[in-house]
């Protein structure tokens, strides 16, 4: 596979993406996105100083499996203690993984990503007014160091979501290779090993 990402100058990373591939990274870091944001809880209302410093976060583990796969409790032996440590920092964990999966948003925006993305097999199809990328060109992302590391966090959540629902467990790559092509899975799948490669060609062209 083709190297997606090449250092430059200053610490910057310079990455290529077919548009299709672009606006698919873009569609699932908008729904991870709204996850954490719409499935945030009531705070628990314990501590109105916690509160007034929004600080004052839930103290039970999201029942949504995704959410409880990105926030996992603290403490796995002790139920107060994972709590009492969620009640404190469960909003800002929230809060920066939505941060990250805007950088990306932002990134994709600025390389000129059209807000809808044409099918590239009509004739007719052309960029957005204000876009200079088509169906058929490559988006262009310059990132910068603080921008990488936003893009990794938020690329490893968006694949989180994507193995918790689909159920992918350590050692199963056997099943998922045996799966019917036409089966919705086996597309998902792939699309979970291919951030984990749009990740690895990341951090290789960050170190």
């Amino acid at each position: 596979m083709r190297e997606l990402f090449t250092r430059a100058r200053k610490g910057h990373v310079y990455g290529g993406f077919a548009t299709l591939e672009a606006d698919l990274i873009r569609t699932l870091v908008s729904q991870v996105i709204e996850l954490v944001h719409d499935g945030s809880p009531a705070p628990s209302g314990g501590d109105p100083l916690a509160a007034l410093l929004e600080m004052d976060g839930p103290v039970d583990a999201p029942e949504d499996p995704v959410l409880a796969r990105l926030l996992p409790d603290a403490y796995r032996e002790d139920a107060e203690a994972a709590g009492e440590f969620r009640r404190f920092t469960e909003r800002g964990l929230r809060d920066q993984k939505a941060s990250n999966g805007l950088v990306v948003l932002e990134t994709l925006r600025a390389a000129g990503l059209p807000d809808e993305v044409a099918d590239p097999s009509d004739a007719d199809a052309g960029p957005d007014a204000g876009s200079d990328v088509g169906p058929g060109d490559t988006v262009e992302v310059d990132l910068s160091r603080d921008a990488v590391q936003a893009w990794l966090r938020s690329l490893t959540d968006v694949r989180l979501a994507l193995a918790t629902r689909l159920g992918v467990e350590d050692d199963d790559e056997d099943e998922w290779a045996a799966l019917d092509e036409d089966d919705p899975r086996s597309y998902l799948h792939d699309v979970y090993d291919w951030l984990g490669y749009v990740q690895e060609s990341l951090v290789r062209a960050a170190s």
